[in-house]
């Protein structure tokens, strides 16, 4: 068991730091936190800004035990001065520098060099998250990544700092999607100043705007996520593009070290060490495809969108990362977006498409490397070109885990989504209380916004979808289902309880959380940990009759609630 910082020292193992390159114009003390641009190396070594009074509100019991970390570790004092941004007294063989890496940034699989300030694209990058340890625990390697931990030479001017409110739905939103089974990036620790403030733009109360209608002066915060590693697609992209560009001599060799430290970090036990780069690329990006394809059908399983999946907020990994304009929809929309700078390209239904156009990106990276081997070119492309007929696998895959079935139906699905979008249906609820496999439609009215009673037209016809779903169910099942058998009833709804959370993280809960925080009062944040960290689980009927609830009509449309701006 891991009790002290003295203990967790003796975990560290800097991989990236050891074996990639660091910035030639970087300082060694690790005090660079004015923009400029980055020219070359694979890091940045960067010095992170302590938060000031820093004061404990959570930490992940869950990742601590897999950890080995000892649950007092996380308000002892030394831990707390570490990761709320303090390196200054970290016992050997710790390092006193953290390091931020650049990326490049395409949006929808077009490349962007205008918002960088100097117009090249060398200014993209970690801007505000600053990596202190990398480690291996029990076997596994894991990073651990400051959020809000201050300026870097990729904060473009912004001021290095996270709030209360955003760092505490980042938090509750990774501890959610790992209960979820989602891959995610982790929660490790959530710690907040009792002193510094910063100003943000954000809605006033029930504001309709679409944008941000005051400043506001909000808590800092600092919180740590964990990873086995944080190399985005669009930081194999800013090498690839430099080495396609042959922007400076060392560029082609740049990329092939950090596809292969990716290759060793993500991939090593898919991908052996004896084979040839190219043999290795091509492997790459097979398994980057899968996981990927995976990951999106997930999201789309839970009601997750991103809001914002850019390159560069898309994980070489095939994890979640980057919970900025995030949000878990409720209310049933293919074209759901909870960012109001996202655009119908990065919405709910949409999500498939927006990973094909990473995956894009990712291949174009690769290039480079195999530009000498023809025939390895070939096959990249072919396993790029069929990025989306995997994803329609997965999705339909996923359709029929949904509905209780082994394989997919489109006339059923599509009836089922004519539907839901005519009644106004809350996806999380329709899709739990379906899996109580119910004889009529009854027990799904839960889940409609607005009452149909009199629409007999529309309740026919959710009868008699129904009725076909039932006879479905029957004859299309792998496993034998016997209708009036209760055993078989159970063992179908138990494993389509499995696949359709009973509660998943509402923004107007979050809402009522953080603004308590803001006085000090966390017992709420803790409740959502609770509730969030166990989604399949009936719970007591106090938290169902709390959370597992639609969304009150008087918060539609509202700001910070129905749609979020980037602001954090």
């Amino acid at each position: 068991m891991i009790e002290t910082l003295n203990d967790l020292a003796q975990h560290t193992d800097y991989s990236l730091m050891d074996t990639l390159h660091r910035d030639p114009q970087a300082t060694e003390d690790g005090l660079d936190h004015e923009p400029r641009e980055v020219f070359s190396g694979h890091y940045v070594p960067v010095k992170p800004t302590p938060i000031q009074d820093p004061q404990y509100i959570a930490h992940s019991k869950t990742l601590f035990s897999e950890l080995g970390l000892a649950d007092n570790l996380a308000e002892s004092e030394d831990f707390m001065r570490m990761f709320s941004g303090d390196l200054l007294q970290l016992p050997e063989p710790m390092s006193k520098v953290g390091w931020a890496t650049g990326y490049a940034l395409s949006i929808y699989g077009t490349e962007y060099y205008q918002q960088c300030p100097f117009g090249t694209g060398n200014g993209y990058g970690d801007g505000r998250a600053i990596s202190v340890l990398e480690g291996v625990f029990n076997g596994k390697r894991w990073e651990m990544q400051l959020k809000g931990a201050g300026r870097t030479p990729y904060c473009r001017g912004a001021d290095g700092r996270a709030v209360l409110r955003s760092s505490i739905r980042e938090f509750l939103a990774q501890e959610h999607m790992h209960a979820l089974g989602v891959p995610t990036s982790r929660s490790l620790s959530l710690y907040t100043s009792k002193s510094e403030k910063v100003q943000r733009p954000w809605y006033s109360e029930d504001s309709r705007s679409h944008d941000p209608d005051m400043m506001v002066a909000e808590y800092v915060a600092i919180s740590t996520r964990v990873a086995p590693s944080f190399l985005r697609v669009g930081q194999i992209e800013l090498f690839g593009r430099r080495a396609r560009k042959e922007e400076h001599l060392q560029a082609l060799e740049e990329l092939k070290q950090i596809v292969l430290h990716l290759i060793e970090r993500e991939y090593s036990d898919e991908i052996e060490s004896h084979l040839s780069l190219e043999e290795k690329v091509l492997l790459l990006a097979h398994a980057f495809r899968t996981r990927l394809a995976s990951l999106v059908a997930d999201w789309v399983r839970v009601g997750y969108c991103q809001g914002n999946f850019n390159s560069d907020n898309c994980v070489a990994g095939g994890f979640t990362l980057d919970y900025g304009p995030f949000g878990f929809m409720e209310m049933f929309d293919p074209e759901y977006q909870p960012w109001t700078g996202g655009g119908k390209h990065f919405s709910f239904l949409n999500q498939p498409n927006a990973a094909e156009r990473n995956f894009y990106v990712f291949c174009m990276a690769l290039q480079p490397l195999l530009a000498s081997d023809e025939k390895a070119l070939a096959k990249l492309y072919e396993i790029r070109d069929d990025f989306p007929s995997l994803m329609q696998v997965q999705m339909k895959k996923m359709w029929a885990s949904k509905l209780g079935f082994d394989s997919y139906d489109a006339t059923l699905f599509r009836e089922l989504v004519t539907l839901m979008l005519q009644t106004s249906v809350d996806y999380t609820i329709f899709f739990r209380e379906l899996s109580s496999i119910p004889n009529d439609i009854e027990a799904l009215k839960k889940s409609f916004y607005h009452d149909i009673s009199d629409n007999i037209t529309l309740l026919e016809r959710w009868e008699a979808w129904l009725v076909k779903w039932r006879a479905y169910i029957v004859s299309h099942n792998d496993v034998e289902y016997n209708a009036t058998s209760a055993e078989s009833r159970e063992a179908l709804s138990q494993r389509m309880k499995g696949v359709n959370p009973k509660y998943t993280l509402r923004e107007w809960h979050l809402v009522p959380a953080y603004q308590q925080a803001k006085q000090g009062d966390y017992k709420l944040i803790k409740e959502l940990q609770d509730v969030m960290t166990q989604p399949y689980d009936e719970q007591s009927k106090d938290i169902e009759a709390k959370y597992y609830a639609k969304k009150p009509e008087a918060f539609f449309e509202i700001g910070g609630i129905s749609h979020v701006s980037c602001s954090s």
